[in-house]
């Protein structure tokens, strides 16, 4: 595997209008879910990705199974828990506006996600692991775990990727902080958002955040700015790369997981730092152009025609 990643996947209903979820009457259905975004993104870009969380032994749990799998995604470390449900989460639209997020989570089977689920062999068997800041919100056990595989991962060389990912409607900073701190100094590359710098660090300059990430150990710190793109350092090297212009955002969510897989692709695909850092920005960028939280993803030929690093043929 290239790339092994594990997380909450939820089954997302979108509004088909605009409005209070209290007058909308129809909903798309599709999936949600940081860590699955960025297998989906990886194995877009060609490459051999693998993902894994508990489910519930229910239909969504099995959409989300099929969705994932016809990515070409490997889930065969998925486990399916007769006794919990799967996750839901809801989105809630408004004109110009990102939208708001309502989660029915709690108690849902990738919650009960455990140190006795994993097949550490199989985490072994990958150049990168990829973790978020979600899963260790869920509960006690999901912390345990991301800490656990965490530290396999690092004693047995293999590359520890770290988007914080604070989601405050999940955890309070004060329960939060500590935590991500914690995988912040474990991470050998880490994708802080700058907002997420400020809340983690209480610093605002990208280059003063970059510095005191660096200090707590990450070799790779690429720091999302936005619209404006990114500053990316290996400790040797540091780069601002500008980000690419979206004319009509249809849908942010899933765009920093999208970032976070354009920059492994690139590191994958031994690109320099600023490539990788474009590849970042321009899967990001995509993301947004289609509502939802995958469907927007490129293929490899298409990043590179929309990054200029192809040339486009339509007919």
């Amino acid at each position: 595997m290239d790339v092994i990643t594990f997380g909450e996947s939820m089954v997302l209903f979108n509004p088909d209008a605009k409005g209070p979820l209290r007058y909308i009457h129809t909903f798309s259905k599709a999936l949600a879910g940081a860590e699955s975004n960025v297998a989906i993104a990886l194995a877009r870009l060609e490459h051999n990705v693998g993902w894994f969380s508990k489910l519930g032994d229910d239909e969504f749990g099995r959409y989300i199974e099929c969705f994932i799998r016809g990515e070409g995604v490997d889930i065969s470390r998925v486990i399916k828990d007769v006794t919990k449900s799967t996750g839901l989460l809801f989105k809630e639209r408004f004109a110009h506006v990102n939208p708001n997020v309502y989660y029915y989570r709690k108690n849902s089977a990738a919650s009960y996600l455990s140190t006795d689920d994993i097949d550490y062999e199989y985490i072994k068997s990958a150049k990168i692991l990829h973790v978020t800041g979600i899963t260790p919100a869920l509960s006690e056990s999901a912390k345990e775990t991301v800490i656990k595989v965490v530290d396999y991962a690092k004693e047995n060389n293999v590359i520890v990727s770290f988007d914080p990912n604070i989601r405050l409607k999940l955890w309070s900073i004060e329960e939060a902080k500590p935590v991500i701190l914690e995988l912040c100094r474990k991470a050998d590359i880490l994708f802080p958002g700058i907002d997420e710098a400020e809340m983690l660090l209480g610093i605002s300059e990208p280059k003063e955040i970059i510095e005191a990430f660096h200090e707590m150990g990450p070799k790779m710190v690429v720091l999302k700015l936005g619209k404006e793109g990114c500053r990316v350092s290996d400790k040797e090297e540091e780069y601002f790369v500008n980000g690419y212009t979206v004319k009509t955002m249809e849908d942010s969510v899933g765009a920093g997981d999208g970032f976070a897989a354009g920059f492994l692709s690139g590191l994958l695909r031994d690109k320099s730092l600023k490539e990788c850092g474009e590849y970042a920005n321009g899967v990001g960028a995509m993301a947004t152009l289609v509502k939802g939280d995958v469907e927007g993803l490129p293929t490899y030929d298409q990043l590179l025609t929309f990054i200029d690093k192809k040339e486009y043929v339509d007919r």
